[in-house]
């Protein structure tokens, strides 16, 4: 719960952050909390991961057959998290 309550604090404090992160489809929220739990929080792993999919080379973990949906989903949370100096995962709930 305390988490809970320091993402609440984070998106009291930064407003608009706040609202992108509720406005987040589930793919997107997905992407983010994948990015947190299993690419140590960057996005270049993950973008290797799917581009090595894509031409059929050895890749890390299997995100269904949505591979370039998710390549411009990770663009646009990527460009996000640089334009407001924010990790989007310390908003995004980690946990189903």
């Amino acid at each position: 719960m305390a988490q809970e309550s320091k993402k609440e604090d984070l998106m009291t404090a930064n407003p608009t952050v706040g609202s992108f992160v509720q406005g987040l489809d589930e793919p997107q929220r997905m992407l983010v909390i994948l990015k947190a739990q299993l690419y140590g929080g960057k996005w270049e792993p993950m973008l290797e991961d799917l581009q090595n999919r894509l031409e059929g080379k050895p890749y890390i973990f299997k995100l269904a057959n949505r591979i370039k949906d998710d390549v411009e989903r990770i663009q646009r949370l990527k460009v996000f998290e640089q334009d407001h100096g924010v990790d989007l995962a310390d908003y995004v709930k980690l946990e189903p």
